[in-house]
């Protein structure tokens, strides 16, 4: 269990950093800012235009009776924008990644220059980084569906359904969260997907520990945005105590590769010895 506390003192370390170091939490805030302009527009035209897509999804109620009618419309209408925000939520992360890509690399990096040691770095263009990082969060975000829809499957058990699953429901969102945040520093480590999934299968409470917190806090897009930044630096200080300064160099700067198992130059990463910060 003391790992749960520490995966949250990861995420509260990576709040004070930014504090400590105020030019890059600002450098850090851009992406997150961009990105909720960009969603807030999406989730007004989807307000707007809801209605307009549920009638023409369903002309077959066109010569239904009142109440029936609107009753079907309305619900399907609330269904449709709540659908939206819910992608939303779940893909803010990814997206704010993706949009932030170059300077979260800038910021992850400082955050190991002043920690000391090495610090990696890919080796790799930008946009074969941004290409990576782009497949990368389809490939999670597919298992975050998957477990979604079972997860909504169960959530019609009589009370299963209102206590476990929302549970399961959260630490899913969390660890997955945190591979998002510390894939920034592990990629760096030349670190394929595969691999840093069974890095954080490795230790996963303190996984969850730092994401389930984060992900209950990300729930209101605009908090994300002022918390991004320490979540990232957090995750860097994560990551750095999971590989482990005798594992700084396992990558070969093709982390990028094609294949999953390409050029990681990491095996059996479910049983590296995290650093001492981590237990």
């Amino acid at each position: 269990m003391r790992d749960l506390g520490a995966g949250f003192g990861y995420l509260v370390q990576g709040q004070r950093w930014v504090g400590r170091h105020g030019r890059w939490f600002g450098f850090g805030l851009l992406p997150g800012l961009i990105t909720l302009v960009l969603y807030a527009a999406a989730l007004v035209g989807l307000g707007y235009g809801a209605d307009d897509l549920v009638d023409w999804a369903t002309p077959f109620a066109d010569d239904w009776s009142s109440p029936w009618l609107g009753l079907l419309r309305t619900t399907l209408t609330v269904l449709v924008f709540g659908f939206g925000l819910f992608l939303a939520v779940i893909t803010f992360t990814a997206v704010t990644l993706l949009v932030g890509q170059p300077f979260y690399e800038s910021l992850s990096e400082e955050v190991d220059r002043t920690e000391g040691g090495e610090v990696p770095e890919s080796g790799l263009p930008l946009w074969r980084e941004l290409w990576i990082s782009a497949r990368d969060s389809v490939r999670v975000l597919v298992r975050v569906g998957l477990y979604s829809l079972l997860l909504f499957a169960l959530g019609f058990a009589p009370v299963l359904g209102q206590t476990v699953v929302p549970v399961l429901g959260f630490c899913v969102t969390g660890y997955f969260l945190a591979e998002e945040l510390t894939a920034v520093a592990l990629q760096r480590r030349g670190m394929v997907l595969k691999d840093r999934l069974a890095l954080l299968r490795g230790r996963r409470l303190l996984t969850l520990g730092f994401g389930v917190p984060l992900g209950l806090a990300f729930l209101v897009p605009f908090v994300a945005v002022f918390l991004m930044p320490g979540a990232v630096a957090g995750a860097t200080l994560l990551a750095r105590d999971l590989v482990g300064p005798e594992n700084e160099d396992c990558g070969d700067g093709e982390s990028g590769g094609d294949g999953e198992d390409a050029g990681a130059g990491v095996t059996d990463v479910a049983g590296v010895t995290p650093g001492p910060a981590a237990h």
